[in-house]
């Protein structure tokens, strides 16, 4: 039998049934992840059970049969805890925590539409099975029915009488999806009545007149049928009774004589894409959401089902990539009011009247100002909370440490601190890696800090905050912290460094971040491959961010992320170099002056340090880095900008002038020209001139190059087309 071809509505809902796939399974991840220390108490077991519910349902609606039946069996365990015919004990905890991971990657593979191993959940699955056959009462009905005499009676199912009312179509319920998963508790005999079709003159389309008397042959609780009807509650009358056979063995009955089975799945009648749409509502787009549990309702059903209760939250599902070119486009704007400023004040000084001049700025103040507050919104709709990723670390903490037999508490702070969605996804791979790394190579033994009288359980701590226009993510251990000399060492023995290399604390410390570099003695499933930590580098970087470490031996190490808040906009101090104009995050600056000849101090084998209240810091001449001429080259005689770099530690950066404050757009010189070294992109100034953004890591590095003899850095010409095509 051919298959139909994929109709682009049926493309369009089962996109959104994997979006809220995604959110249910984030919200079941979050609530899991309290359940081996804190336990689940009813209300968060019963939203688990609602997300496995609702994943099931909308799985039954495009024949995803796979996923069906493993979250049957898994949310038939969740219904079990429910009511308490079983105990949440360790091994059942584990247990729920591994069929949601299952779950998830199920889920995955149907968005994905790849295949699975065909055994993948079937160890999982056996389990779930095993475990509500431990957990059956000796009251059961297959225990009743096996020493039942002819003259007892035995409840073999449930009688359904659905009658759904008119308006059950309008709010995006069908009932014949109903019927197919009430088809999945068991077998089904289905009576349709006609009686509430109207003439065809009469007939809407819109309203639903069918009704359902269903014989359900399953051994399930009542609560369990009700819940494949909860969706419906006030746009059905729903009447289930139990289906009572007097006889000893499970027989038809004299009362089945009238009613036949369906030969096909009632749903074969209509088309995938139509019982989609039915599925998930006339406007996928809005959803209402309540304090704790997701739903999947339309506005209109969502206003009729709350009634517009106080409490509940509209929303707005929007694609990324919509949101991103709303960023762009509000971007261009504002390089276009920019743009603006700089022709009214050259107008100003050659044509207009002081008088009109004045009144000019005035307007173009206040479209500054409104630029600026729909930027600031725009930017807002991108921002998420870290939650999403610090949500998965507790399951991978856990796992991590019963693999070593090791105590470990994990601690996480800031969990509500925002950042942008983009740079969110790319935080989870680097998170990961730092955290198994921490717990791993970080934290002693059990018995190890018994010995060193610490308490046998470590603590990892994972803490989040804004700070100006970056957050910082800072992941600390109270381990042993890291042994400098045994890095060294194993640095020399793997080859990436030279015997008798002279490195300060803080390089050996950087060595981690080698490709290849490993201090495991032996390779194990968590970590001695030497893959890992040069990874997490490379992705925070892509991001522009930065890792700086701190660590003391035998009391532990902190790994601090700098991460940009945004990629898209930033605040910035405008410096000249010459004719050239750069920009530096306005966030690293710490103060600017003019030093003095006394100020200033020659470092052997080439330098200058510049001396502020006592202490030393670096110059850093950006006129030779990037090779500009026709600079100021006498410190005394130009600008020291003092900037603060991710570690911790200051440089100097030598300018010819302040030009002042203004927010600018980020363009992307990797996607747009090319990588240079000691830029983290570019920007298109009011005049339409690009200006570069300086990279204050990468600064003090190519200056240490500079200073052993190598060639400034070439940056080939740049012309506003390149940038601005972004």
């Amino acid at each position: 039998m051919s298959q139909a071809p994929v109709s682009v509505e049926f493309e369009r809902f089962r996109q959104t049934f994997f979006e809220e796939c995604s959110e249910m399974l984030a919200d079941m991840e979050e609530r899991l992840s309290r359940l081996q220390s804190d336990g689940l108490d009813l209300e968060e077991l019963n939203a688990v059970f609602r997300a496995v519910h609702s994943i099931k349902a909308g799985a039954g609606a495009f024949n995803y049969s796979r996923l069906v039946q493993f979250t049957h069996t898994f949310e038939y365990l969740l219904d079990r805890l429910r009511d308490g015919r079983m105990i949440l004990d360790g091994d059942i905890g584990n247990l729920i925590i591994q069929s949601a991971d299952i779950l998830s990657e199920m889920v995955a593979a149907a968005r994905e539409e790849r295949d699975l191993a065909p055994d993948f959940e079937i160890q999982i699955h056996a389990t779930l099975k095993n475990a509500l056959g431990e957990g059956e009462s000796q009251t059961e009905v297959k225990t009743q029915t096996a020493t039942m005499t002819a003259d007892q009676t035995a409840q073999i199912g449930w009688l359904v009488d659905f009658k759904p009312k008119p308006q059950m179509f309008r709010h995006a319920n069908e009932p014949l999806l109903l019927i197919r998963e009430l088809k999945s508790l068991g077998e089904c005999q289905i009576t349709t009545s006609l009686h509430s079709l109207p003439s065809l003159e009469a007939l809407k389309p819109e309203d639903a007149y069918l009704s359902f008397y269903i014989k359900l042959r399953a051994d399930v609780p009542e609560s369990r049928v009700y819940e494949v009807f909860e969706f419906v509650d006030g746009d059905a009358d729903i009447t289930i009774e139990p289906w009572v056979l007097a006889t000893g063995p499970l027989m038809v009955d004299e009362d089945e004589q009238g009613f036949g089975f369906f030969d096909q799945d009632p749903l074969s009648q209509i088309s995938e894409s139509e019982a989609a749409a039915e599925r998930f509502g006339v406007n996928e787009t809005i959803i209402t959401k309540s304090p704790n549990s997701p739903t999947r309702q339309s506005q209109s059903n969502a206003q009729n089902t709350n009634g517009g209760q106080a409490g509940s939250v509209q929303s707005i599902r929007v694609e990324l990539n919509r949101v991103d070119r709303l960023v762009n486009t509000v971007g261009e704007l504002v390089i276009a009011q920019a743009m603006l400023r700089q022709e009214i004040a050259v107008l100003t000084e050659t044509v207009l009247t002081q008088g009109q001049g004045l009144h000019a700025n005035e307007s173009l103040d206040s479209l500054e100002a409104l630029t600026r507050e729909l930027q600031d919104c725009v930017m807002a709709i991108r921002m998420q909370p870290v939650k999403s990723v610090f949500s998965r670390m507790p399951r991978l903490v856990r796992e991590v440490a019963g693999k070593l037999n090791k105590h470990v508490r994990l601690v996480m702070i800031g969990e509500h601190t925002e950042l942008d969605k983009t740079v969110i996804e790319e935080l989870a791979d680097p998170l990961t890696h730092m955290i198994r790394n921490s717990v791993d190579h970080g934290l002693e033994s059990t018995e190890k800090r018994i010995e060193l009288g610490k308490n046998p359980e470590g603590e990892i701590k994972l803490t989040a905050a804004h700070v100006g226009s970056n957050i910082l993510i800072h992941i600390e251990d109270d381990g042993a912290g890291i042994n400098r000399e045994r890095v060294y060492n194993k640095a020399i023995e793997k080859g990436i460094i030279a015997a008798g290399a002279k490195l300060t604390d803080d390089e050996i410390c950087e060595l981690i971040f080698a490709p290849g570099f490993s201090t495991a003695a032996a390779v194990t499933d968590v970590s001695g491959r030497g893959v890992g930590m040069d990874v997490v580098r490379r992705n925070i970087m892509k991001i522009g961010g930065r890792i700086h470490i701190s660590s003391v031996e035998g009391k532990g190490s902190r790994f601090t992320l700098v991460i940009p808040l945004t990629l898209a906009v930033l605040d910035g101090m405008l410096l000249a170099v010459g004719k050239e104009r750069y920009i530096l995050p306005l966030t690293s600056i710490i103060e600017s002056f003019v030093p003095t000849g006394d100020q200033l101090r020659p470092l052997v084998g080439g330098g200058t340090l510049v001396a502020v209240r006592g202490d030393y810091y670096r110059l850093v001449r950006l006129n030779t880095i990037f090779g500009v001429s026709h600079s100021q080259s006498d410190p005394t005689k130009a600008l020291i900008v003092l900037v603060e770099t991710a570690s911790g530690g200051r440089i100097g950066l030598l300018v010819d002038e302040l030009i002042g404050q203004q927010q600018v757009v980020i363009k992307s010189l990797k996607e747009n020209y090319i990588p240079v070294p000691g830029l983290s992109g570019a920007t298109i100034l009011g005049d339409g001139r690009v200006a570069l953004i300086l990279d204050i890591e990468q600064l003090g590095k190519l200056s240490d190059q500079h200073l052993k003899g190598l060639d400034p850095v070439e940056i080939p010409e740049l012309s506003v087309p390149q940038i601005h095509a972004a």
